[in-house]
């Protein structure tokens, strides 16, 4: 796997975003960001290894009987916090990428529930940045970028993958990534 460092302009929708080891904003803290949207107005995506320990169905009534009642929660971000949004995607072998769908609403969510192949999740809030901002911060080395990995992303829905795709890069991103939180414990 290889990170890219995009110059500013570039598009990173549906790509990784990987806190860089040394962010310390507890928001972002050793977060992987799927990025549903970045344009010159902002960007948009959901921290992926952030779980809520919970399904949907025990957030929300409505759900608990449904199709969608063991669709794992997720932390999405700081933005809107008591905002549901429900989001899946799936593989493309043949086209070497991968079909990301956003805020779909339940009954869509229901069906692809279904789908072999399909990763659904649901998450409350999302992370967001104004236009430029993502930019400024690529700049500044707060991010690295990686390409969508499925199949980490369905083992690993914790920090663990945070380590796992930083380790993919290279072994100087694998040590940094494995430095302990408090460095005394070294």
């Amino acid at each position: 796997m290889n990170a890219r460092r995009p110059e500013s302009s570039a598009v990173l929708a549906g790509s990784l975003l990987l806190a860089h080891p040394a962010l310390k904003d507890p928001h972002f803290r050793r977060t992987v960001v799927l990025l549903s949207t970045h344009d010159a107005d902002g960007a948009m995506g959901v921290v992926l290894n952030r779980p809520a320990g919970k399904c949907l169905g025990e957030l929300d009534p409505a759900f608990a009987l449904g199709a969608l009642a063991q669709v794992p929660l997720f932390e999405g971000g700081p933005v809107q916090t008591s905002q549901v949004i429900l989001c899946a995607w799936r593989p493309h072998p043949e086209q070497d990428g991968y079909q990301l769908m956003f805020g779909i609403d339940p009954e869509k969510a229901a069906e692809l529930s279904g789908e072999e192949g399909v990763y659904l999740r649901a998450f409350l809030g999302y992370a967001g940045w104004t236009g430029g901002q993502l930019d400024n911060e690529m700049k500044q080395n707060t991010w690295v970028v990686s390409p969508l990995v499925a199949d980490l992303l369905d083992d690993k829905p914790d920090e663990r993958l945070w380590r796992d795709l930083l380790g993919q890069i290279d072994h100087e991103w694998k040590l940094l990534a494995d430095e302990p939180e408090d460095p005394s414990l070294n």
